[in-house]
């Protein structure tokens, strides 16, 4: 338990400056151990230290700024040791920008079967040897250390938004507790520390917690336990509510969020970081977003297509590819298929939170989300 007050800082707060505001919506700058981070931005998800497919280079090459990895994941393999031996992760992945590690918190709300939570932290099995492992804020704290992350998230709960108002409540003073032990076991003053805050889509347990929460000397805050199934228009007006009322002199992440038009209508509401396995997964499997709406590159009109992915994209893939070429790799399980696609989603994403980045300065975000999303509205092709 601490034995100090954890609401005096013991580091520096990494900086962070409001360069433009548009409304609600911000444009930032965030200076972490491995570079200035430009916020809005997206981080593309490489959970094991690895965006799937892609070499670091690929990656770099999409505009990426910072990636995010998962403590939780890497704790297990390749394990603390081997981290400790190539230097931490950005050795080891050949990445010499920024990298966010999520602590795990998901994980523990994804592997309910596995995991037993008490006072002192999470006991699970490994879901894939079976191997018994006990998580506490202290570990997964040391853990982001080994691994060297720029900004290291606190071990929080993300509950099951169907328990009841009692067990919420009681899961999100425990979150707290645990945040003031993360708190207390930073050593690293280059590794930026946030809070997640929690509550549902309950604003009034939102607020509290953010009452609890954001007195800390966290360097950022996280709105976590959203996009876990409950209704988009719920989740757009928890975001209205909750943004505006987490400190301004601080970045405002939004936890595995989402769509394309997620990220434009919570940009739009104050967040300044997202994160979202989309662009990765829905690449491997043949989704590619674009400017004119989503296409699925199995689809046999794709079959003499010699147009690229996206005639208004300038990635190396819509430099290069046409679609029925594309859509050939794909149907004959070539592995260039999934990098190609990948790549290209890795890129709009970038792109589009450039954009919006961009028209915030210019006193025009409203007008770029109108623009874009009219492009969307031809639907899946």
């Amino acid at each position: 338990m601490p034995t100090t007050d954890p609401t005096k800082a013991r580091f520096d707060l990494a900086p962070f400056e409001v360069t433009a505001q548009d409304g609600q919506a911000r444009q930032g700058r965030l200076t972490l151990a491995h570079g200035d981070v430009h916020t809005p931005v997206f981080m593309p998800v490489g959970t094991y230290g690895t965006v799937k497919g892609m070499p670091p280079e690929a990656i770099e090459a999409t505009g990426a700024q910072i990636i995010l990895g998962n403590a939780y994941h890497l704790y297990i393999r390749p394990g603390l040791e081997i981290l400790g031996l190539h230097g931490g992760l950005h050795k080891m992945m050949g990445w010499n920008k920024p990298i966010l590690t999520d602590s795990g918190g998901y994980q523990v709300f994804s592997l309910k079967e596995l995991r037993k939570i008490s006072e002192e932290g999470v006991e699970f099995r490994d879901h894939k040897a079976g191997d018994k492992h006990k998580l506490t804020p202290e570990a997964i704290i040391a853990a982001q250390e080994v691994i060297g992350s720029d900004i290291m998230m606190a071990f929080d709960e993300c509950p099951d938004l169907t328990r009841p108002r009692r067990y919420l409540e009681a899961s999100m003073a425990r979150t707290t507790r645990w945040a003031k032990r993360c708190l207390e076991a930073r050593t690293r003053p280059d590794c930026a520390l946030f809070g997640i805050t929690q509550g549902g889509v309950d604003l009034e347990l939102r607020q509290r917690h953010i009452e609890e929460l954001c007195p800390l000397p966290f360097d950022g805050f996280a709105i976590g336990g959203l996009s876990v199934g409950e209704a988009k228009s719920a989740m757009y007006e928890t975001v209205e509510a909750v943004a505006p009322t987490l400190p301004a002199d601080r970045p405002r992440y939004l936890m595995g969020v989402g769509t394309p038009n997620d990220l434009l209508e919570c940009i739009r509401r104050g967040v300044d970081m997202f994160d979202c396995v989309l662009p990765t997964r829905n690449g491997r499997n043949g989704q590619v977003f674009t400017s004119q709406g989503r296409r699925i590159i199995k689809h046999a009109r794709h079959k003499k297509d010699l147009e690229p992915l996206d005639p208004n994209c300038d990635c190396y893939t819509c430099q290069n590819y046409s679609r029925s070429y594309i859509r050939h790799l794909f149907v004959n399980n070539e592995m260039l298929a999934g990098y190609l696609l990948t790549l290209h989603n890795i890129h709009y994403y970038i792109n589009l939170v450039d954009g919006a980045r961009a028209a915030i300065a210019a006193g025009g975000l409203d007008a770029y989300i109108a623009r874009v999303q009219a492009g969307w509205e031809a639907g899946d092709t």
